[in-house]
């Protein structure tokens, strides 16, 4: 498999009276389908690495190539047109509207960019809805529904717009354990229907158990990479 993900040697350096080295001599590679996790302690880096995977921050030194194409050295618009034709993100606190149904959360994406037909929007809407088995959540208020659903929700939120990359922040870290293995087996469902691929933040060994890669991360530099 050919990567969608690189990073060569990337730093993250915070100025300040005291500069803060976040990340120290990054190499990594993602092959595109792929399902990864990257754990560690809080404060060990794992989310400004998401960030820079994900083009909401960039590395101080070294190079970061997403789907084939270079994001370091882009500016704000081209990776904001990056952003929202590759990368679908999910994080702990799924950020959906509480006016809105499930369904209109879901199409917010696609209102923002407005590419494709609505009518084959709304169909990729119903099948994604059922695949994550809320099919008949569509048209409930998101204040109706269980935290478990709320997050399957901002999923197919993430899902919409076809994206070749799902970042995941802690996805699973205000459910209960039934309904994170639920979402794990959701994942790998994701991937083998639709070839994305998923790198989960987490601090959580079961849902790093369910992928296929596991990445340890401490002081911001990387301690430990096992494939499975």
């Amino acid at each position: 498999m050919s990567s969608i993900v690189e990073l060569t040697k990337v730093d993250k350096i915070y100025p300040g009276a005291v500069e803060i080295q976040v990340l120290v001599d990054v190499n990594l590679n993602f092959e595109s389908g792929s399902c990864s996790s990257v754990v560690g302690e809080s404060g060990s880096g794992k989310s400004t690495l998401l960030n820079i995977m994900g083009t909401l921050d960039k590395p101080t030194r070294g190079m970061v190539v997403i789907d084939g194409k270079r994001t370091d050295t882009m500016d704000k618009n081209k990776l904001a047109e990056l952003r929202n034709e590759t990368i679908g993100f999910v994080f702990q606190f799924h950020y959906l509207l509480p006016e809105f149904t499930a369904m209109e959360n879901v199409l917010m994406p696609y209102l923002i960019n407005k590419r494709k037909p609505y009518k084959e929007v709304l169909k990729r809407a119903d099948e994604i809805f059922n695949t994550l088995g809320i099919g008949k959540l569509k048209n409930s208020p998101v204040t109706k529904i269980s935290g478990g659903e709320q997050q399957r929700v901002a999923i197919a939120r993430a899902l919409i717009n076809n994206p070749k990359i799902i970042l995941a922040d802690e996805p699973t870290g205000n459910l209960d354990s039934e309904t994170t293995y639920r979402i794990c087996n959701i994942f790998q469902e994701i991937i083998q229907k639709y070839g994305t691929t998923f790198i989960v933040v987490t601090h959580d060994l079961t849902v790093a158990e369910h992928t296929n890669r596991v990445i340890e991360i401490k002081d911001g530099r990387i301690v430990g990479d096992t494939k499975k």
